[in-house]
């Protein structure tokens, strides 16, 4: 399989990703890939279209699962069981009378296909508050309702004008965050939003929303898995589902999400704000609305807001006001007030990455250093990965707050023959 560069790390087989944080397919407690199950799914498709089900905000609705297929056949098909053109979606459900709060994963398989197991109907609260995020691990994922009002009816927004996010989408998201900011601040949420812990270097615990974890684009992706059979069919990840189906494998979206609740808090000795899932009982689960709702209340300033050069946020090719606010409403954020405004954020944004993140990198090298990189492809270990990753951000590719802040990366990359980072040395000013 080739080696393509794709936003700030190397991934094996991905094509011009948007923004993997993590690496596609792998889960980083369970280990193994499954890029291709069975050898059955070769080629790869980086434009792939998800079927949204009817009512998708209700109990059926998200237990109907997604279908995942071509946006354009003569791009080649896409098939949930490949790693590296697999949908992920993530829902969160708020019950407005008493602040419970939960998550469920609905389900994504191949258009055609029938799942492993049947997905579990969850059980909503009455006038729940639901919404729902969508992560692809190719680079263009369009929503298409099952019928001509199912993206209308659950509030569904995959971009602007047509011009899509990219790897992502939500649906009824602002509502959500309102419904949560509402009940957590009359004290009623439920789990409530943790207070942020101190890691094992001494300091704070990271958010998403921390310029010592993000990238060019931050806030992407979701944290679902699923369970891939030995032929290639998919059903949620649950622990039931998990002992019927003997030797199947973990299917992960590469996600900032992910990089940050499971593989850096694990390195710091952190631990991610976390809620009952409905698919799986007795179980808490990470999502990207708890993450977002975590970081809103504990990051302090400055704030690693989703930035104007955002490659999902831009318009051919340009910064986007509108694009970026559309962006920024799906993952609880305040708008950017103006275009004038944007470009001032845009130089503030490089000079807080730079102040925070190499010194941050460097302060976890030892922790970080002792854990599996999140993409194998792109960097030997966390430490590596976490270097290489500021080094694409900080370049033409990513952000290029080399030009914008006529500085230079203080950070010093070791590649192998195959352009794997093998080791980074970081000078701090």
């Amino acid at each position: 399989m080739k080696t393509i560069i794709a936003a700030g790390c190397v991934l094996i087989g991905v094509i011009a990703c948007a923004g993997c944080a993590g690496e596609a397919g792998v889960d980083p407690n369970a280990g193994d890939s499954i890029a291709n199950v069975s050898g059955k799914h070769q080629q790869i498709n980086p434009d792939c279209t998800l079927v949204v089900p009817d009512d998708a905000l209700s109990a059926q609705g998200l237990a109907t699962p997604y279908r995942i297929r071509a946006t354009n056949k003569q791009h080649g098909l896409c098939h949930e069981a490949n790693a590296d053109d697999a949908a992920f979606v993530q829902a969160a459900v708020l019950d407005p009378a008493t602040g419970n709060m939960a998550i469920y994963n609905p389900l994504v398989i191949t258009d055609g296909t029938t799942p492993a197991i049947a997905p579990v109907v969850p059980v909503l609260p009455a006038n729940a508050v639901v919404a729902i995020w969508f992560g692809f691990n190719g680079d263009n994922l369009t929503l298409t309702g099952a019928s001509s009002t199912a993206l209308a009816a659950a509030s569904c927004v995959n971009g602007l004008d047509g011009d899509n996010f990219g790897q992502v989408a939500y649906c009824n998201a602002p509502a959500f965050f309102s419904a949560a900011q509402s009940l957590r601040q009359a004290g009623k949420l439920s789990p409530p939003v943790p207070a942020l812990g101190t890691a094992l270097d001494g300091q704070a615990c990271p958010t998403v929303r921390d310029f010592s974890v993000v990238d060019q684009d931050p806030s992407d992706n979701v944290t679902s898995s699923y369970l891939v059979t030995v032929d290639g069919t998919l059903a949620q990840n649950t622990a039931a589902n998990a002992a019927q189906l003997a030797g199947a494998t973990v299917l992960t979206n590469g996600s900032d999400n992910r990089l940050v609740a499971v593989k850096v808090d694990g390195a710091l000795g952190c631990k991610p704000y976390q809620a009952p899932d409905l698919a799986d009982p007795g179980k808490l689960t990470t999502a990207q609305p708890l993450n977002e709702l975590f970081a809103s209340v504990n990051q302090k300033a400055p704030l690693a807001l989703v930035p104007p050069g955002d490659p999902m946020t831009l318009v051919n090719g340009a910064p986007s006001l509108d694009k970026q606010n559309l962006y920024r409403a799906g993952v609880g954020q305040p708008d950017e007030p103006s275009a004038t405004q944007a470009q001032a954020d845009e130089l503030a944004w490089c000079n807080s990455l730079l102040q925070i993140q190499p010194a941050r990198i460097k302060l976890d090298q030892k922790l970080t250093s002792a854990v599996s990189s999140p993409d194998p492809a792109a960097a030997t270990n966390l430490f590596t990965f976490m270097a290489q990753r500021f080094n694409f951000t900080w370049g033409p590719d990513g952000l290029d707050c080399a030009t914008l802040t006529g500085k230079p990366s203080p950070i010093k990359l070791t590649l192998d023959a195959n352009g794997v980072c093998t080791g980074a040395s970081i000078t701090i000013q």
